[in-house]
């Protein structure tokens, strides 16, 4: 008999999937436990195996496309099995969900309305649109839309994926765009020109799966957690010289972000509630210590976990972290890496950055902000002299923790560094 496969739910924050490439086609054997394909979440690509088995009768989402959770994915059954009536059956029965819910309805009305309102421009612009969509698959600020394994294929082959037409949704670039891309027939890269003066231009990107995900997070963390910040500037010269010894004994590179979440961790087990998040009813103080890293990729941002950071080395987290960020370029964290955080850090120093503040990443109850050490004139011993000075800036929820408490834990994590013998006992 035939069996509807859904849309599955592969993370904790999964509300859609996009398809990155079918494992079967229709009319193949599927059995128990075959790949049958990878699904890009808000967070990674991960390999969906079937749960049932039989013949493969319908594709219910095709590559580069994308279905919300427990949508119709794929149908299964005896080869040459009647599924139709199955799809209308499941269709009713989402109108029928639909008509109890007249509110709904309503919210979804204004996505229709941009359609009409893109008639009103002018031919100009219209031409302008059209150029653009014919010779770059780039969105407005540069990046290319595209699925992991298309990227992945694209270096292989060592093809300008920007050159690349994509057919998938919202001009996505998927695999079978780069398998049939022929250089020769590809038009030449146009770098953008400006509209002519006195002319509105713009262009929209469809919001990825990843920056729907981030929004919503970040937007609830930021209007429901009361936000506070504490900001200290810190003595890296000791931490500089310690660095210097230990690459220069080690096979492992130190970095001075290394340093820091080992810091970090070890004033956390001085200070509980500073390692605690915000449970409505409860607040839970966790006595274990895991530290969410915060990773930059192109369409947005990861947060892997080192965990257990305060019993590892200075050679082990570099290791564990190094891992991460690769993982996470490469879209290949699963959800055991970035789950369970209890503490957050996100540095922007390597670009340059000097001070900044971030969201809290829920559901912890902090998260530090790390700036760049820059050389500056300090005074030590009535002397001016040259030092080198980083700041930190830790967001606090007031519902957690509170000023004195956030006070106490930079001071601690402050003589870490300064003092950086104790970071290695």
């Amino acid at each position: 008999m035939a069996e509807i496969v859904r849309m599955p739910r592969l993370s904790d924050t999964m509300e859609e999937g996009v398809v990155a490439k079918w494992h079967k086609n229709v009319g193949d054997k599927v059995d128990e436990g075959d790949l049958l394909a990878e699904i890009e979440t808000d967070k990674a690509t991960m390999e969906f195996e079937s749960f049932q088995e039989g013949t493969l009768l319908h594709i219910g989402v095709e590559e580069g496309k994308g279905a919300p959770v427990d949508s119709v994915l794929a149908v299964l059954g005896e080869e040459g099995e009647d599924y139709k009536a199955l799809l209308e059956g499941d269709s009713e029965d989402d109108a029928s969900k639909s008509e109890s819910k007249p509110e709904e309805k309503k919210e979804e009305t204004p996505k229709e309305d941009p359609k009409p309102t893109q008639k009103e421009e002018t031919p100009q612009q219209t031409s302008q649109a059209n150029t653009s969509t014919e010779v770059s698959t780039s969105s407005s600020d540069g990046r290319v839309k595209a699925s992991p394994l298309a990227k992945k294929l694209a270096d292989e082959k060592g093809v300008d994926i920007s050159r690349i037409q994509g057919s998938g949704d919202g001009g996505r670039v998927v695999k079978r765009d780069v398998d049939s891309f022929n250089p020769a027939m590809a038009p030449a890269p146009q770098s953008f020109t400006a509209a002519p003066a006195g002319e509105e231009s713009f262009d929209e990107t469809t919001v990825s799966q990843m920056r729907k995900t981030i929004a919503r997070r970040l937007s609830e963390s930021k209007f429901t957690a009361p936000h506070f910040y504490l900001t200290l500037d810190i003595d890296m010269d000791a931490a500089i010289e310690a660095r210097k010894s230990l690459n220069a004994t080690g096979d492992i590179k130190i970095s001075f972000n290394d340093m820091v979440i080992k810091a970090v961790s070890m004033a956390l087990r001085k200070h509980p509630t500073v390692n605690s998040s915000w449970r409505g009813d409860t607040i839970r103080t966790n006595h274990h210590v895991n530290i969410g890293v915060a990773v930059a990729v192109d369409e947005g941002l990861l947060v892997p976990v080192v965990r257990f950071a305060d019993s590892k080395g200075l050679a082990q987290i570099n290791t564990e972290v190094k891992e991460y960020a690769q993982k996470a370029k490469d879209k290949k964290l699963q959800p055991q890496d970035w789950e369970g955080s209890t503490f957050t850090i996100s540095n922007l120093g390597m670009f340059g950055i000097e001070e900044f503040t971030a969201i809290i990443n829920p559901p912890d109850a902090c998260i530090m902000a790390v700036g760049g050490i820059r050389q500056v004139p300090v005074v030590k011993n009535g002397e001016v002299v040259p030092g080198n000075r980083m700041k930190v800036t830790l967001s606090c929820d007031h519902r957690v923790v509170d000023g004195a408490s956030g006070a106490a834990f930079l001071q601690d994590f402050k003589k870490m560094l300064e003092n950086p013998i104790h970071m290695l006992a």
